[in-house]
């Protein structure tokens, strides 16, 4: 199978994509704790709306961390967390403090 050339537009909307079914899987997945995916995968949700609201810069859009923190989590942040936030084990707690270092 040959791989077909994809211009700009075709590579934001496949990638924009991307993101959205990221957010949509992490929506579906509200038992998985932030703490869980940075000790897992060195990123979580709060990076994303960092990352989020940095892209938004760079393209010359102001887009607050909160309102970067809302997209990402589908509601607003202070919600979410009183939701669907536990606590963190002293094993996941210990697991990213080694990792900080």
């Amino acid at each position: 199978m040959s791989e077909q050339i994809m211009n700009k537009s075709q590579s934001d909307a496949i990638e924009a994509a991307v993101f959205r079914r990221l957010l949509e899987h992490l929506d579906g997945r509200k038992d998985v704790q932030n703490i869980d995916l940075m000790n897992l995968a060195g990123f979580c949700r709060n990076c994303l709306s960092k990352w989020y609201a940095a892209a938004a810069e760079e393209q010359g859009i102001e887009v607050d961390y909160d309102a970067a923190r809302e997209r990402v989590y589908g509601m607003p942040y202070s919600q979410w967390k009183s939701k669907y936030q536990k606590e963190a084990s002293p094993e996941a707690l210990a697991a990213f403090n080694k990792e900080q270092k």
